[in-house]
C-alpha cells in the first residue's frame, strides 16, 4: 500500500522547523530531505529516518523497521505528534549525516570536456 499524500504532507509540516523539508515520490513511496539531504522514507504511511547514533539516544527504546523488502533498517517514527521533538530528532540526523560529494566526472566525460577546450575558434 502506498502511502497518501495527506499523510506526506502531515509528516513534513510536522518536521517544517527542522529545516527546509519535501519529499520526492520513490518507488511508489517517499523519501523525504531536509536542506536537501536525504534522511528518511515514508512508506505505507510510517515515517522511517536513517539511523545514526544521535537519533538513536535520542530514545529511551528505538523502534527500528524495514521501509520495503531489501532495504536496510531505518529508525520507525512512531509519535509525530511532537514538532519541537521531531525538529531537535530531524537536525541531529542532519547533522550526523554526511555531506553529500558530488562524484568525480568519468574519464570519457573529462575527455569530452578536453576536447571542447582544444576546439580552434574562428580567426585562431
Amino acid at each position: 500500500m502506498a502511502s497518501s499524500q495527506e499523510f506526506v504532507n502531515y509528516v513534513l509540516e510536522q518536521m517544517k522547523d527542522a529545516g527546509i523539508m519535501h519529499a520526492r515520490k520513490m518507488f511508489g513511496d517517499y523519501g523525504f530531505y531536509c536542506n536537501d539531504k536525504f534522511i528518511g522514507l515514508i512508506c505505507d504511511n510510517q515515517c522511517y529516518l536513517k539511523i545514526t547514533q544521535p537519533g538513536e539516544m535520542m530514545f529511551e527504546e528505538p523502534h527500528y523497521g524495514i521501509p520495503y523488502e531489501g532495504a536496510k533498517p531505518y529508525l520507525l517514527i512512531e509519535d509525530l505528534e511532537d514538532p519541537s521533538f521531531l525538529k531537535r530528532l530531524v537536525q541531529a540526523t542532519y547533522e550526523a549525516l554526511p555531506v553529500k560529494v558530488k562524484k568525480a566526472s568519468t574519464s570519457k566525460q573529462r575527455e569530452k570536456q578536453e576536447v571542447k577546450e582544444k576546439k580552434p575558434t574562428l580567426g585562431s
